[in-house]
């Protein structure tokens, strides 16, 4: 059991603390950052039922509906929500990569424990795919939301169209994802492409927005030199 949990969680734990510790210039508080984890985690249990009951009600039919409706815009929305009600407007959020951050924890803290979950009812067999999938795919997911959250609350002038994009491009992204797996019947074939340019278009959203903080110190640090 020990061996299965600890599957299940150092993915999860182990890409936080990746991008975690990308922040080179002020560091956020563990604690909240570790707040906003498990209350991703306490969201699988809602998720989960309402994702039951539209697939029991016969609400979602098709792979495509399923994959856009149940799973995407679920819970891409109620991550999302998360992060602009309890983070956006907090003071610990004072600089663009500080997006990243805190939507990566509460999506990280929502794969984790799905994951854990998956594990306990499938085995410790699928443990590394899930952890190159599901769990990645949260991740990135999140980069690319907490990117435009970071751009909407220090942009100024587009603060509307960055809010909007923090949800509708990760809510995009993960419904190809599950597109993909649910009705491509060589899905793996999809899949790899998929994933190599998520991850190349989430790193390129890092460089970004870690430069764009290094730009905004600048000044600091020319005034003190």
């Amino acid at each position: 059991m020990f061996s299965l949990i600890s599957a299940g969680v150092a993915p999860g734990v182990a890409l936080l603390s990746y991008f975690y510790l990308k922040d080179e210039y002020e560091a956020e508080p563990l604690s909240f950052v570790l707040r906003m984890f498990f209350f991703g985690a306490l969201l699988v249990f809602p998720i989960m039922f309402i994702e039951y009951v539209l697939a029991a009600e016969g609400i979602v039919s098709s792979p495509a509906a399923e994959a856009f409706f149940s799973a995407a815009l679920l819970e891409e929305f109620v991550k999302w929500f998360v992060v602009y009600f309890f983070v956006y407007d907090h003071d610990e959020f004072d600089e663009p990569y500080d997006g990243i951050v805190y939507s990566a924890s509460v999506s990280l803290g929502f794969a984790t424990l799905e994951n854990i979950l998956y594990l306990l009812a499938n085995g410790v067999d699928t443990a590394i795919a899930r952890a190159l999938l599901p769990v990645s795919s949260h991740a990135l997911f999140a980069v690319i939301m907490g990117f435009y959250f970071g751009k909407a609350k220090f942009a100024g002038r587009k603060r509307h169209y960055y809010l909007w994009a923090s949800f509708l491009l990760p809510f995009f992204l993960h419904g190809v994802y599950d597109w993909i797996l649910l009705a491509q019947k060589q899905w793996g074939y999809y899949m790899g492409p998929f994933m190599l340019i998520l991850w190349w278009v989430a790193l390129r959203k890092v460089k970004q927005a870690k430069e764009s903080v290094r730009i905004e110190k600048m000044p600091s640090v020319k005034s003190q030199a």
